[in-house]
Protein backbone atom coordinates (compact mmCIF):
# COMPACT_ATOMS: atom_id res chain seq x y z
CA UNK A 1 0.00 0.00 0.00
CA UNK A 2 1.32 3.43 -0.95
CA UNK A 3 0.93 6.31 1.51
CA UNK A 4 0.36 9.88 0.34
CA UNK A 5 -0.16 13.08 2.34
CA UNK A 6 -3.40 15.00 1.79
CA UNK A 7 -3.62 18.63 2.95
CA UNK A 8 -6.79 20.73 3.02
CA UNK A 9 -5.41 23.89 1.44
CA UNK A 10 -8.51 25.96 2.22
CA UNK A 11 -7.77 25.77 5.95
CA UNK A 12 -5.30 28.64 6.02
CA UNK A 13 -2.12 26.95 4.79
CA UNK A 14 0.50 29.63 4.13
CA UNK A 15 3.21 29.45 1.48
CA UNK A 16 5.98 28.86 4.06
CA UNK A 17 3.90 26.00 5.47
CA UNK A 18 3.46 24.49 2.00
CA UNK A 19 7.21 24.63 1.49
CA UNK A 20 7.83 22.95 4.84
CA UNK A 21 5.28 20.21 4.13
CA UNK A 22 6.80 19.44 0.74
CA UNK A 23 10.30 19.33 2.23
CA UNK A 24 9.11 17.01 5.01
CA UNK A 25 7.50 14.67 2.47
CA UNK A 26 10.73 14.42 0.49
CA UNK A 27 12.81 13.98 3.64
CA UNK A 28 10.62 11.19 5.04
CA UNK A 29 9.83 9.24 1.89
CA UNK A 30 6.24 10.31 1.21
CA UNK A 31 5.86 9.75 -2.52
CA UNK A 32 2.98 12.15 -3.25
CA UNK A 33 1.58 15.33 -1.71
CA UNK A 34 -2.03 16.02 -2.62
CA UNK A 35 -3.98 19.17 -1.86
CA UNK A 36 -7.64 20.03 -2.03
CA UNK A 37 -8.88 22.51 -4.62
CA UNK A 38 -11.14 24.86 -2.68
CA UNK A 39 -11.17 28.61 -2.21
CA UNK A 40 -12.87 28.92 1.18
CA UNK A 41 -13.19 27.16 4.53
CA UNK A 42 -15.82 24.46 4.10
CA UNK A 43 -17.59 24.57 7.46
CA UNK A 44 -18.28 28.30 7.12
CA UNK A 45 -17.06 28.97 10.64
CA UNK A 46 -13.56 30.22 9.86
CA UNK A 47 -13.53 32.73 7.00
CA UNK A 48 -10.07 33.84 8.14
CA UNK A 49 -8.68 30.51 6.93
CA UNK A 50 -7.97 31.43 3.35
CA UNK A 51 -6.66 29.37 0.47
CA UNK A 52 -3.90 29.88 -2.05
CA UNK A 53 -4.95 28.70 -5.51
CA UNK A 54 -4.41 24.96 -5.88
CA UNK A 55 -2.69 24.96 -9.25
CA UNK A 56 -0.65 28.06 -8.46
CA UNK A 57 0.57 26.27 -5.34
CA UNK A 58 1.28 23.01 -7.16
CA UNK A 59 3.26 24.79 -9.87
CA UNK A 60 5.30 26.63 -7.24
CA UNK A 61 5.97 23.43 -5.28
CA UNK A 62 6.97 21.69 -8.50
CA UNK A 63 9.77 24.22 -8.90
CA UNK A 64 11.29 23.64 -5.45
CA UNK A 65 11.04 19.84 -5.18
CA UNK A 66 12.97 17.12 -6.95
CA UNK A 67 11.31 13.74 -6.30
CA UNK A 68 7.91 14.48 -4.75
CA UNK A 69 4.83 13.86 -6.87
CA UNK A 70 2.11 16.51 -6.55
CA UNK A 71 -1.59 16.52 -7.32
CA UNK A 72 -5.07 17.90 -6.74
CA UNK A 73 -7.71 15.88 -4.91
CA UNK A 74 -9.89 16.93 -6.56
CA UNK A 75 -10.25 19.95 -8.86
CA UNK A 76 -13.92 20.86 -9.41
CA UNK A 77 -14.93 20.93 -13.07
CA UNK A 78 -16.95 24.04 -12.26
CA UNK A 79 -13.92 26.20 -11.33
CA UNK A 80 -12.00 26.46 -14.61
CA UNK A 81 -12.50 26.15 -18.34
CA UNK A 82 -11.11 22.72 -19.26
CA UNK A 83 -8.65 24.03 -21.84
CA UNK A 84 -7.21 26.34 -19.14
CA UNK A 85 -7.10 23.48 -16.62
CA UNK A 86 -5.31 21.29 -19.16
CA UNK A 87 -2.74 24.05 -19.67
CA UNK A 88 -2.21 24.53 -15.92
CA UNK A 89 -1.58 20.82 -15.46
CA UNK A 90 0.79 20.65 -18.44
CA UNK A 91 2.68 23.64 -17.05
CA UNK A 92 3.11 21.88 -13.71
CA UNK A 93 4.10 18.70 -15.52
CA UNK A 94 6.91 20.57 -17.30
CA UNK A 95 8.02 22.51 -14.22
CA UNK A 96 8.20 19.27 -12.23
CA UNK A 97 9.73 17.14 -14.96
CA UNK A 98 6.72 14.81 -14.98
CA UNK A 99 5.58 14.55 -11.34
CA UNK A 100 1.92 15.65 -11.52
CA UNK A 101 -1.42 13.90 -10.94
CA UNK A 102 -4.77 15.49 -11.80
CA UNK A 103 -7.77 14.67 -9.65
CA UNK A 104 -11.03 15.86 -11.19
CA UNK A 105 -14.59 15.93 -9.86
CA UNK A 106 -17.93 17.58 -10.48
CA UNK A 107 -17.81 20.11 -7.60
CA UNK A 108 -20.12 20.03 -4.61
CA UNK A 109 -19.79 22.99 -2.22
CA UNK A 110 -22.69 25.28 -3.07
CA UNK A 111 -21.76 28.23 -0.83
CA UNK A 112 -18.26 28.35 -2.30
CA UNK A 113 -19.68 28.52 -5.81
CA UNK A 114 -22.10 31.28 -4.85
CA UNK A 115 -19.40 33.33 -3.12
CA UNK A 116 -16.99 33.18 -6.07
CA UNK A 117 -19.60 33.51 -8.78
CA UNK A 118 -19.27 30.00 -10.20
CA UNK A 119 -22.55 28.56 -11.49
CA UNK A 120 -23.79 25.79 -9.21
CA UNK A 121 -25.83 23.63 -11.53
CA UNK A 122 -28.03 20.64 -10.64
CA UNK A 123 -26.09 17.46 -9.91
CA UNK A 124 -26.93 15.79 -13.21
CA UNK A 125 -25.78 18.85 -15.13
CA UNK A 126 -22.56 19.15 -13.10
CA UNK A 127 -21.73 15.58 -14.04
CA UNK A 128 -22.50 16.42 -17.68
CA UNK A 129 -20.00 19.29 -17.39
CA UNK A 130 -17.46 16.93 -15.82
CA UNK A 131 -17.84 14.51 -18.72
CA UNK A 132 -17.21 17.26 -21.26
CA UNK A 133 -14.24 18.48 -19.22
CA UNK A 134 -12.74 15.01 -19.36
CA UNK A 135 -13.21 14.93 -23.12
CA UNK A 136 -11.55 18.33 -23.50
CA UNK A 137 -8.61 17.67 -21.18
CA UNK A 138 -7.82 14.32 -22.76
CA UNK A 139 -8.33 15.72 -26.25
CA UNK A 140 -6.13 18.77 -25.66
CA UNK A 141 -3.37 16.54 -24.28
CA UNK A 142 -3.49 14.35 -27.38
CA UNK A 143 -1.14 14.58 -30.33
CA UNK A 144 -3.69 15.79 -32.89
CA UNK A 145 -5.54 19.13 -33.11
CA UNK A 146 -8.74 18.88 -31.08
CA UNK A 147 -12.21 20.15 -31.89
CA UNK A 148 -15.42 19.65 -29.96
CA UNK A 149 -18.94 20.99 -30.06
CA UNK A 150 -20.58 20.03 -26.80
CA UNK A 151 -23.46 21.42 -24.83
CA UNK A 152 -21.15 23.27 -22.45
CA UNK A 153 -17.85 23.70 -24.34
CA UNK A 154 -16.93 24.43 -27.94
CA UNK A 155 -13.32 24.19 -29.14
CA UNK A 156 -12.08 24.57 -32.68
CA UNK A 157 -8.93 22.95 -34.06
CA UNK A 158 -6.90 23.46 -30.87
CA UNK A 159 -3.32 22.19 -31.08
CA UNK A 160 -2.19 23.08 -27.56
CA UNK A 161 1.58 23.07 -27.18
CA UNK A 162 3.59 21.88 -25.40
CA UNK A 163 2.21 18.43 -24.69
CA UNK A 164 2.62 16.80 -21.27
CA UNK A 165 5.96 15.40 -20.20
CA UNK A 166 4.31 12.21 -18.93
CA UNK A 167 3.17 9.85 -21.65
CA UNK A 168 0.52 9.34 -22.70
CA UNK A 169 -0.57 11.98 -20.16
CA UNK A 170 -0.44 12.83 -16.43
CA UNK A 171 -2.33 10.28 -14.32
CA UNK A 172 -6.01 11.18 -14.07
CA UNK A 173 -7.94 10.46 -10.88
CA UNK A 174 -11.74 10.67 -10.69
CA UNK A 175 -13.24 11.09 -7.25
CA UNK A 176 -16.67 10.10 -5.97
CA UNK A 177 -18.79 7.43 -4.33
CA UNK A 178 -18.84 5.06 -7.33
CA UNK A 179 -22.30 6.02 -8.52
CA UNK A 180 -23.22 4.70 -11.97
CA UNK A 181 -22.13 7.76 -13.96
CA UNK A 182 -19.03 8.42 -11.88
CA UNK A 183 -17.89 4.81 -12.23
CA UNK A 184 -18.61 4.82 -15.96
CA UNK A 185 -16.60 8.01 -16.49
CA UNK A 186 -13.71 6.56 -14.51
CA UNK A 187 -13.82 3.37 -16.55
CA UNK A 188 -13.63 5.40 -19.74
CA UNK A 189 -11.11 8.10 -18.81
CA UNK A 190 -9.39 7.60 -15.45
CA UNK A 191 -6.19 5.94 -14.32
CA UNK A 192 -7.43 5.68 -10.72
CA UNK A 193 -10.64 6.02 -8.72
CA UNK A 194 -10.64 7.75 -5.34
CA UNK A 195 -13.30 7.84 -2.66
CA UNK A 196 -13.41 9.84 0.58
CA UNK A 197 -13.70 8.57 4.16
CA UNK A 198 -15.07 5.12 3.35
CA UNK A 199 -15.70 2.29 5.76
CA UNK A 200 -14.18 -1.08 4.93
CA UNK A 201 -17.50 -2.26 3.55
CA UNK A 202 -17.82 0.90 1.44
CA UNK A 203 -14.39 0.23 -0.05
CA UNK A 204 -15.45 -3.26 -1.06
CA UNK A 205 -18.76 -2.11 -2.52
CA UNK A 206 -17.43 0.93 -4.38
CA UNK A 207 -14.38 -0.88 -5.71
CA UNK A 208 -16.63 -3.63 -7.06
CA UNK A 209 -18.81 -1.06 -8.83
CA UNK A 210 -15.78 0.54 -10.47
CA UNK A 211 -14.42 -2.87 -11.47
CA UNK A 212 -17.75 -3.78 -13.04
CA UNK A 213 -17.78 -0.49 -14.94
CA UNK A 214 -14.29 -1.26 -16.23
CA UNK A 215 -15.45 -4.69 -17.39
CA UNK A 216 -18.32 -3.09 -19.30
CA UNK A 217 -15.82 -0.69 -20.87
CA UNK A 218 -13.61 -3.67 -21.78
CA UNK A 219 -10.57 -2.51 -19.89
CA UNK A 220 -8.57 -3.82 -16.97
CA UNK A 221 -9.68 -2.66 -13.49
CA UNK A 222 -8.11 0.63 -12.46
CA UNK A 223 -6.47 1.17 -9.04
CA UNK A 224 -8.81 2.14 -6.22
CA UNK A 225 -7.69 4.59 -3.52
CA UNK A 226 -9.22 6.52 -0.64
CA UNK A 227 -8.76 9.62 1.45
CA UNK A 228 -8.67 8.65 5.13
CA UNK A 229 -8.65 11.06 8.06
CA UNK A 230 -5.41 10.19 9.84
CA UNK A 231 -4.32 10.98 13.38
CA UNK A 232 -1.38 8.86 14.51
CA UNK A 233 0.92 8.93 17.51
CA UNK A 234 4.18 7.26 18.41
CA UNK A 235 2.57 6.11 21.67
CA UNK A 236 -0.62 6.71 23.64
CA UNK A 237 0.55 10.02 25.10
CA UNK A 238 1.68 11.34 21.73
CA UNK A 239 -1.61 10.25 20.18
CA UNK A 240 -3.63 12.01 22.88
CA UNK A 241 -1.74 15.25 22.29
CA UNK A 242 -2.17 15.02 18.54
CA UNK A 243 -5.89 14.22 18.91
CA UNK A 244 -6.27 17.30 21.11
CA UNK A 245 -4.71 19.51 18.43
CA UNK A 246 -6.86 18.03 15.67
CA UNK A 247 -9.95 18.37 17.86
CA UNK A 248 -9.24 22.07 18.29
CA UNK A 249 -9.16 22.44 14.49
CA UNK A 250 -12.53 20.77 13.95
CA UNK A 251 -14.42 22.11 16.96
CA UNK A 252 -14.24 18.90 18.95
CA UNK A 253 -12.03 17.61 21.74
CA UNK A 254 -9.29 15.04 21.84
CA UNK A 255 -11.08 12.60 24.13
CA UNK A 256 -14.09 12.41 21.83
CA UNK A 257 -11.85 11.95 18.81
CA UNK A 258 -10.02 9.11 20.53
CA UNK A 259 -13.19 7.45 21.77
CA UNK A 260 -15.38 7.90 18.68
CA UNK A 261 -13.39 8.70 15.53
CA UNK A 262 -15.49 10.01 12.63
CA UNK A 263 -16.38 7.54 9.91
CA UNK A 264 -13.46 6.94 7.58
CA UNK A 265 -10.85 8.10 10.09
CA UNK A 266 -8.01 6.23 11.73
CA UNK A 267 -7.03 7.60 15.15
CA UNK A 268 -4.42 5.28 16.59
CA UNK A 269 -0.83 4.63 17.54
CA UNK A 270 1.48 3.62 14.71
CA UNK A 271 1.12 -0.10 15.42
CA UNK A 272 -2.67 0.10 15.74
CA UNK A 273 -2.91 2.21 12.60
CA UNK A 274 -0.86 -0.34 10.66
CA UNK A 275 -3.42 -3.02 11.52
CA UNK A 276 -6.32 -0.82 10.43
CA UNK A 277 -4.65 0.23 7.19
CA UNK A 278 -3.82 -3.42 6.49
CA UNK A 279 -7.54 -4.16 6.67
CA UNK A 280 -8.17 -1.41 4.12
CA UNK A 281 -5.50 -2.93 1.90
CA UNK A 282 -7.21 -6.31 2.13
CA UNK A 283 -10.49 -4.61 1.21
CA UNK A 284 -8.92 -3.41 -2.03
CA UNK A 285 -7.15 -0.08 -1.53
CA UNK A 286 -3.98 0.31 -3.58
CA UNK A 287 -2.99 3.56 -1.91
CA UNK A 288 -4.28 5.92 0.74
CA UNK A 289 -4.30 9.71 0.88
CA UNK A 290 -3.80 10.45 4.59
CA UNK A 291 -5.67 13.65 5.41
CA UNK A 292 -3.70 15.71 7.95
CA UNK A 293 -5.67 18.62 9.37
CA UNK A 294 -2.93 20.18 11.52
CA UNK A 295 -0.83 21.30 8.60
CA UNK A 296 2.14 22.58 10.62
CA UNK A 297 2.63 19.22 12.38
CA UNK A 298 5.74 18.06 10.56
CA UNK A 299 6.38 15.38 13.19
CA UNK A 300 3.20 13.66 12.00
CA UNK A 301 4.61 13.60 8.46
CA UNK A 302 7.77 11.98 9.82
CA UNK A 303 5.73 9.35 11.68
CA UNK A 304 3.78 8.56 8.54
CA UNK A 305 6.81 8.21 6.31
CA UNK A 306 9.40 6.74 8.67
CA UNK A 307 7.35 4.48 10.95
CA UNK A 308 3.89 3.70 9.53
CA UNK A 309 4.50 3.33 5.80
CA UNK A 310 7.35 0.77 6.14
CA UNK A 311 5.01 -1.54 8.10
CA UNK A 312 2.73 -1.89 5.06
CA UNK A 313 5.19 -2.16 2.20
Amino acid sequence: MDFCLMIEGQEGVSWPQWRALAAACEQHGIATLFRSDHYMNLDGQHPERGSLDAWGTLNALAAITTTLRLGSLVSPASFRHPSVLAKLVVTADHVSGGRIDLGLGAGWHEREHEAYGFPFLPTRTRVDVLEEQLQVVMGVWGNEPFSMRGEHYVLSDLDAQPKPVQKPHPPLIIGGNAGPRSAALAARYADEYNTAFPSLEAVRERRTKVQEACERARREPIPFSAMIGTVIGADAADLADRARRVGERIGSDGETLLREPPSGWIVATVEQAAEQFAAYREAGLSRVMCQQLVHDDLDAVALLGDQLAPLLR
